[in-house]
């Protein structure tokens, strides 16, 4: 089997020769390929380069164009500041929707004319030209409660739940069409599996995740479907008293953080759902030694059983020993 046979197989519930392996990599890609972040987050060129050497060095089921969650907020005018490297920011300070007002005079922006969107969509393309075939291609897309965050400012946004959630309906509603339309110009471009970063949904609560999150988070992913390709929902965080309701939202994958205990969530998503992590980044892969990560990685398959995905909680941490994600391909590739 391939890498993207492995996952489709996976998600369809058919014989694996071995766990899929898919760790999120970013700066480290970067790092490893000898490229300033900045860069790898403007050009999509470098990221693409990157991204198949850490499939080619470290055996990985999937390539990514995951880089930054500002792509689309800076492609609608929000304030961004680049370093060198490290991810771009968005300036909270000085949101684009400070004012409620400003929701009304935004467009939906055309993911093919904007530089940052354009850029992703161009990496998506680059990727699937060169490893299509073999390994699936992610692309990325912002979540709703994400990305009214970074347009609105994550503690804005916190207070507008209370005070207006009328208001975080719309903004909502924008969010969702801008993001589909970014997801299908992904797709087309060569897309096979579309992520969906959701991480300021694991601030609010239970609560306010069934009532608010979670509804658009399910009409979002049933559109992304329709355009024929799987999707992985990724909250950062502790997501233990929403991993149910994440496993309802209709996402083939579902990520889960180091926070969230792995016999926890499979017991509140059932058997079918596939999950994927979950050990700590950085305390067990980054600052662990070979033979301690493969008895996480062991712990962790016990308690997911055969619906499960190798990787971290998280991103691989910058400055993570090359030998210690050679102990998770290890692993990956011995099981079944």
């Amino acid at each position: 089997m391939n890498g993207k046979q492995r996952i489709l197989s996976m998600i369809a519930g058919e014989a694996l020769d071995a766990l899929p392996f898919m760790p999120i990599t970013m700066m480290f890609a970067g790092d490893c390929s000898g490229i300033a972040y900045g860069e790898y987050a403007r050009d999509y060129r470098k990221l693409a380069e990157a991204q198949l050497r850490i499939a080619e060095t470290f055996d990985t089921d999937y390539v990514s164009v995951i880089s930054d969650p500002a792509r689309e907020a800076s492609d609608l005018g929000a304030a961004i500041e680049w370093f060198d490297n490290q991810p771009p920011a968005i300036i909270e300070s000085r949101a684009l929707i400070e004012d409620k007002a400003t929701l009304a005079k935004l467009e939906v922006p055309d993911p093919h004319a904007g530089e940052r969107m354009r850029d992703r969509v161009a990496g998506a393309a680059m990727l699937a030209e060169r490893a299509g075939s073999t390994h699936i291609v992610e692309g990325w897309i912002e979540g709703p409660c994400a990305m009214a965050a970074d347009l609105r400012g994550v503690n804005t946004l916190m207070l507008d739940f209370y005070d207006d959630p009328g208001f975080v309906e719309d903004l909502f509603e924008f969010v969702m069409e801008m993001e589909f339309r970014f997801a299908k110009a992904q797709v087309e471009a060569g897309a096979t599996l579309m992520g969906i970063g959701d991480a300021a949904a694991s601030l609010i609560g239970p609560k306010l995740y069934e009532q608010h999150v979670y509804p658009a988070e399910c009409r979002l992913i049933e559109r992304v479907k329709g355009l024929g390709v799987p999707v992985r929902l990724h909250i950062c965080g502790n997501t233990r008293r929403i991993a149910g309701l994440m496993s309802k939202t209709g996402a083939e994958i579902v990520d889960l953080d180091f926070l969230t205990p792995m016999g926890e969530a499979r017991a509140a998503s059932g058997p079918d759902q596939v999950l994927l992590g979950n050990i700590d980044p950085v305390r067990a892969l980054r600052d662990g030694t070979p033979e301690s990560i493969t008895a996480a990685l062991e712990e962790c398959w016990q308690a997911a059983g055969p619906r499960w995905i190798c990787g971290a909680g998280c991103e691989v941490p910058r400055g993570t020993p090359h030998e210690n994600l050679l102990a998770m391909a290890r692993f990956a590739r011995s099981r079944s």
